[in-house]
Order: structure tokens, then C-alpha cells, then sequence
């Protein structure tokens, strides 16, 4: 498995199912970034999805702005080729359902994807696989790809500050996987992503946006270790 391959979640149930019973209130998060990004997106500029999976975030964000940026062009990017088939379907159903609204979906290693005229960007737990040097350079180019007055959306794993408090909230998440998944699932899991997850504190990860030249950084939900939050240029 490559470090940035995440088809050990795509099982029968599906990813999207998959990450819905892994992070709880992960519905929640989604659809709040739905509806921020329609603060955001404007006609003849590009949203980026970074992690794109399976597609279904720029489904949702077409169908919430169809009315408000109906030229808008959505790019998916995923380095995960395990989801072809799954964009595949979903940009035919998109293409076909906005006909005003152009959809791409690319297959690329994000480090190396060069942003351009983006009103809005979007990454719901990707960027934490990276290693923390290569994280700092996206969230840069990120930075210089946004217009003036665009936005990051993001969500990302955190590490606690306090170690008593990292062992709190770990032990408390792993009773909350319980409900849906075997011990052995869980501790699979914990092994496969050891050296593949290299999350931030918050603070470090507000200090890599600000560095980059982000104004304002703001959460907007949080749960436990997880964090969503939108930084403006």
C-alpha cells in the first residue's frame, strides 16, 4: 500500500458510508461545508476538492450553488486510482445533470497540482497523510492559487497539546468505532495508518496558514481531535 492509498476503506458498504461511521458527526461537518461554499463561489473561477474520493462533495456543492454559479468550473483531484469508476459514474451523471457547469476529475499526486483562479477550495481529511514539510508547501500553493477574497474549507485530524488528553479523547473515539466496527477493524486500521497519519496540533496547523498568508482562520466544528475550519485570503 502507498502511502497516500486509502482503498483499505473502500469496502462493500462503500467509502462514503465507510467515513460516515468512522468520524462521528462527519454528516454534519459535510453539510456545513456545503453550505459555506456558497459564500464563496463565483462564476468563471475554479473549486478544487482535494481528496475527491468518490465525488460526492462536488455533487453536493453543484446542486447547493447551481442557482448562485451555474458557470463555475469543479475539479476533483484524487491520487487514489481505486476510485476511477466511481468518478467516472459520477462525472457522467454531473455532465448530464448541469450542462452549464463544467466537471473534471483528475487522477494526481496534489503536491504536484498547480492551483489556478480558484474562488474556493475545499480538503475534508487529506492533507494529514502528507508529511508535515509537503502539507506546508500545498497549503501555500493553495494560498497563491485563491483569488483575493476566496476560501479554504478544510477538515483535518489533530493531535492534542496535552498527552493525558490525546489518550482521553483516542480512547473515547475508539469507543464511539465500536458501534461499527470489530476490535480487530479498529486496531487493523490503527496499524495501517501509524505511518501514514502525521497530524498537526491545532496551533501548528494555524501557524502553517498564517505563514502562508491566510488572514483569518476560523473554526467551525470540532470533534474531539477532529476540526473543521475555513481560512480566507
Amino acid at each position: 500500500m502507498s502511502e497516500y492509498d486509502f482503498t483499505f476503506a473502500h469496502r462493500e458498504e462503500g467509502f462514503d458510508n465507510h467515513i460516515e461511521k468512522s468520524i462521528r458527526g462527519y454528516n454534519h461537518l459535510h453539510d456545513d461545508v456545503i453550505n459555506l461554499s456558497r459564500y464563496y463561489v463565483e462564476d468563471w473561477t475554479s473549486i478544487v476538492d482535494i481528496g475527491c474520493s468518490t465525488g460526492k462533495t462536488i455533487e453536493a456543492m453543484a446542486l447547493q450553488n447551481e442557482k448562485i454559479a451555474p458557470a463555475v468550473t469543479y475539479v476533483g483531484v484524487e491520487v487514489a486510482t481505486g476510485f476511477r469508476d466511481d468518478m467516472t459514474k459520477r462525472r457522467d451523471f454531473l455532465m448530464g445533470r448541469f450542462p452549464e457547469t463544467c466537471f473534471e476529475f483528475e487522477f494526481q499526486d496534489i503536491r504536484s497540482y498547480t492551483f489556478f483562479n480558484c474562488s474556493l477550495v475545499t480538503s475534508l481529511f487529506t492533507l494529514q497523510f502528507m508529511p508535515p514539510k509537503d502539507r506546508e508547501e500545498v497549503i501555500h500553493n493553495i494560498y497563491e492559487g485563491l483569488n483575493p477574497g476566496g476560501a479554504f474549507i478544510f477538515a483535518e485530524k489533530t493531535v492534542a497539546d496535552c498527552g493525558r488528553f490525546q489518550d482521553m479523547f483516542t480512547f473515547t473515539y475508539y469507543d464511539y468505532k465500536r458501534k461499527s466496527f470489530t476490535e480487530k477493524d479498529i486496531m487493523d486500521k490503527e496499524v495501517t495508518l501509524r505511518n501514514m497519519l502525521k497530524p498537526n496540533t491545532w496551533k501548528e496547523l494555524t501557524d502553517m496558514l498564517h505563514s502562508a498568508g491566510f488572514k483569518n482562520v476560523q473554526p467551525f466544528w470540532r470533534n474531539f481531535l477532529f476540526v473543521g475550519a475555513i481560512a480566507t485570503k
